[in-house]
């Protein structure tokens, strides 16, 4: 069979990207397509095996490598461009528009979808929080609600749904009416040292965008000087973070992945506060024995529990402060068994073997139909 695997895009690094190239490595013939593809040389031999995607016509915007999420009312058309009659399986990896790509009937089309559009669905109002004024929240709003209706039409191309948790499958079915089975995304978990070696910081990693609310994070710190918070990441809200970190924050911007698990694995606890679909690094947290604090949303109540870590309850810097406050005071001690009994169902061994078999099912029953 002829393979395509086609991704939103290729810009920044996160947890979708590590997916995208556990599919590659169990299709390494597979050619790639996104809306855009601004990969340097290293990021492109690490997450797409040295392939370049065939892109849009975004691509070709002087400006689309920083501000391509402005320009959300053209992915549809962007992605409706993309030419995949020549390939049987159509493989997507889609949080944004890469599920709405064109298909004829003889092509199986396979969705593994990290989210429906998030701030068309879930989190539209944490994008339109950061309008500054009504006329941009309004102009925002009617561009969405267009995405939306594009978005929910677009899905019928899609011929089998994959969720990357039961929270997403919900998500999937309540937006889309559609099922979905889940096949958790790869964490690659003994790549990680185990240790008790701890250091006196809280690290947090993410895209630094809106629905990520590490703002809330930083603000939180700012009641506890003697306490150092790592924010590892970058993004658009990448200069307002700098300007409201106190002293005992420091913000590292991009990291290597070497470097990343150094700084993971010697952090006395992980914290993040987004409502994640899955959360792949705080699943790799844990390969390092690393504690976590995380809200009780989304994909962490499938990844997350009593033993590994804990839980507050708003996103707000309250619930940040009081969970800080408790994880110093208790002086809990984490035993390594737990974090590795946690990890084992993410490992990314798993993901190959569910994943191939589950392709190869699904287009057995197509072809043969």
């Amino acid at each position: 069979m002829k393979i395509a695997v086609v991704h939103d895009w290729f810009n920044d690094i996160g947890g979708a990207e590590k997916v995208v190239r556990e599919i590659l490595l169990c299709y390494p013939d597979a050619d790639v397509f996104s809306l855009i593809d601004y990969y340097d040389d290293a990021k492109r031999e690490n997450y797409l095996l040295g392939k370049r995607s065939q892109t849009s016509f975004i691509q070709l915007i002087p400006f689309s490598k920083n501000l391509y999420r402005f320009l959300f009312p053209l992915f549809p058309k962007a992605i409706e461009s993309l030419d995949l009659s020549a390939y049987d399986v159509i493989i997507s990896s889609s949080s944004s528009v890469a599920k709405g790509i064109q298909k004829k009937k003889s092509q199986l089309h396979i969705c593994y979808c990290h989210s429906p559009v998030r701030y068309a669905w879930d989190l539209r109002q944490d994008y339109l929080s950061v309008m500054k004024n009504a006329f941009s929240r309004s102009l925002f709003n009617y561009f969405l609600n267009k995405l939306q209706k594009w978005d929910l039409k677009s899905n019928e191309r899609v011929d089998v749904f994959i969720a990357n948790s039961q929270n997403v499958k919900q998500r999937i079915q309540n937006n889309y009416n559609r099922d979905a089975v889940v096949i958790y995304p790869p964490v690659d978990v003994y790549a990680f040292d185990m240790t008790s070696d701890k250091e006196n910081y809280y690290f947090t990693v993410s895209r630094l965008v809106a629905y990520k609310k590490t703002e809330q994070i930083v603000k939180a710190f700012a009641n506890f000087p003697h306490l150092k918070l790592i924010v590892a990441g970058d993004g658009p809200n990448k200069r307002k973070i700098q300007k409201i970190a106190g002293s005992n924050v420091e913000i590292l911007g991009y990291l290597p992945t070497e470097v990343l698990r150094e700084k993971i694995k010697h952090a006395k606890a992980f914290i993040a506060n987004a409502n994640e679909d899955f959360g792949i690094t705080v699943v790799e947290a844990q390969s390092c024995g690393t504690p976590i604090i995380v809200p009780n949303l989304g994909g962490y109540k499938e990844t997350v529990n009593e033993k590994v870590g804990r839980f507050f309850e708003k996103q707000t810097v309250g619930d940040i402060e009081k969970a800080i406050s408790d994880f110093e005071s208790e002086h809990k001690h984490y035993k390594e068994e737990d974090f590795m009994t946690n990890v084992k169902p993410f490992d990314k061994k798993r993901f190959h073997n569910e994943f191939t078999s589950f392709v190869e099912k699904t287009s057995k029953e197509f072809f043969n139909t």
